[in-house]
């Protein structure tokens, strides 16, 4: 299988190693802690808004995301977010953290052209994630699924990247890994996502390497796993598991987005 359940299965791998972190890259794939977090409620969020509002307003997507979140407690929501969630007229709060990018992978696969990827990741990132970089970290999630959707080798995906948000993505995980620490912003987490992707050999390999990267392992594997799941399909083997955890609304839209995209990649 491939599209966003690459994203869903990378946080639910990065489940349980977000605050037990391993550097050992024969992790176990799924153990008693693995669960879904806020990184697939707000993913699913997202497709069901692309789904069910074709003018892609924000109202439209804050709606559905504070419903989701109500729906879903208990989550990992983030502290700020949290506060957003309970707020009684909820606006952008200028964060830059890596949840605009951690949610956004349905744009990337929606998406028909480069400039509908960049744009509707833009709307997808300012109803929380207002700041530049929160923006700039969807944007280049975004695009990079869409580039890999194209067809476009990884070395191409790298350099539209790095030249349109001045990621820097010249060093290697091997140069990252010694002095990398868990942080939950898009500068520190998605450019590192990206190099998992470009290094990883399929889709499994890239969602080790983020998880061993022992920072913020579900985003991080979500990150990287929802551009990988573009390119490699998702083995059945993680596949089941991690459907066998979802609920039963999340696994329909899950299907209701898969059959949109396909209708849409065969018209082109």
């Amino acid at each position: 299988m491939k599209g966003i359940i690459g994203a869903i299965a990378g946080d639910v791998i990065g489940s349980a190693y977000e605050f037990n972190p391993t550097r050992d890259h024969n992790f176990d794939l799924f153990t008693p802690k693995s669960t879904f977090t806020d990184d697939t409620v707000l993913t699913m969020a997202n497709a069901l808004w692309l789904l069910e509002d074709p003018q892609h307003t924000p109202e439209k997507l804050v709606r559905i995301m504070l419903d989701f979140c109500w729906n879903y407690p208990d989550r990992g929501y983030g502290g700020r977010f949290a506060r957003w969630i309970h707020d009684s007229d909820p606006q952008p709060y200028n964060s830059f953290g890596n949840g605009s990018a951690m949610r956004v992978s349905p744009v990337g696969y929606y998406a028909q052209s480069l400039d509908e990827a960049l744009e509707l990741a833009k709307i997808s990132a300012e109803v929380t994630h207002n700041h530049p970089e929160g923006i700039k970290g969807a944007q280049a999630t975004a695009a990079a699924i869409f580039l890999a959707r194209q067809g476009k080798t990884k070395q191409e995906i790298r350099d539209y990247v790095a030249n349109t948000f001045n990621y820097d993505l010249s060093r290697t995980l091997e140069e990252i890994r010694p002095t990398f620490t868990f942080d939950e912003t898009c500068q520190r987490t998605v450019p590192e996502a990206i190099t998992c992707f470009i290094e990883g050999k399929d889709y499994e390999d890239v969602v080790r390497l983020s998880v061993a990267l022992a920072g913020d392992a579900d985003t991080i594997a979500a990150i990287a796993g929802s551009i990988s799941s573009a390119v490699d399909e998702v083995p059945n083997e993680i596949v089941q598991p991690v459907i066998s955890l979802l609920s039963e609304e999340f696994c329909s839209i899950l299907l209701r987005f898969n059959e949109l995209v396909t209708k849409q990649e065969a018209a082109l």
